[in-house]
């Protein structure tokens, strides 16, 4: 029997979810821009990944694709500037991209590249025309931040034209039941439009449904049958 990634070789080998993280695993590196005009068009579906610095969005992509070190966490958080884009499909082949775009309002950043990076990540979620998705991960313990909500509104317009949305709450094990339970509840009321699910790299809480759903997002919605509701913490 082939060897199989470790989240992969815990669920049946035919079930939904495992076609779904194999397909993650595939995941390599394609190229990484600093500004817009350097990203090459895809021709292929795009997911997005955003979210403030320390949010936890390079461990989830790592947890995704099953990979340590495939989205690289900087020793100075906030630091990271560049647009990394990576490819997804079996045998060599890309059927859709991931694209981890950089941690936003680390305070320790100058303020002009704040500026500069905000109206770039702007630019991308508005005019990239391979975009069909943006996962935005958050913190649950301190909320949606002020430039979590500049941010969906930046994206609103599109969620409205049917580019798919989900905010992750990373970190939920840090959270009892009725923490969590506040936190998706408020979370939802501030994603209208978006779907919300608690996730925790520690505990693989979420990770196959969110690997579901990239897989809908990416390939169709009738591939796989529909998500489960999310379980109670």
């Amino acid at each position: 029997m082939p060897h199989l990634p470790p989240l992969f070789s815990m669920t049946s080998p035919s079930s939904p979810a495992a076609v779904a993280l194999g397909w993650l695993h595939t995941a390599r590196f394609l190229t990484t821009a600093p500004r817009l005009e350097f990203l090459p068009p895809v021709g292929v579906p795009e997911v997005a990944f955003v979210g403030r610095s320390n949010a936890g969005k390079s461990t989830c992509i790592n947890t995704l694709t099953q990979q340590k070190r495939l989205a690289f966490a900087s020793k100075t958080p906030g630091r990271t500037q560049a647009i990394n884009l990576f490819a997804l499909g079996k045998q060599g082949e890309t059927d859709a991209v991931l694209a981890d775009l950089p941690g936003y309002g680390y305070a320790a950043v100058p303020k002009a590249d704040k500026i500069r990076w905000q109206q770039v990540m702007a630019n991308y979620l508005v005019t990239r025309e391979s975009l069909r998705g943006v996962v935005m991960l958050c913190d649950p313990r301190h909320g949606l931040t002020e430039l979590d909500d500049i941010l969906l509104e930046v994206i609103r317009p599109r969620v409205e034209q049917g580019l798919k949305l989900l905010v992750l709450l990373t970190k939920a094990d840090k959270l009892n039941r009725a923490e969590a339970n506040k936190a998706l509840s408020i979370a939802r009321l501030q994603t209208a439009g978006g779907e919300v699910k608690l996730f925790s790299a520690l505990k693989r809480q979420g990770v196959e449904e969110t690997a579901l759903l990239l897989w809908q997002w990416t390939h169709g919605a009738d591939d796989h049958p529909a998500l489960p509701a999310d379980p109670a913490p």
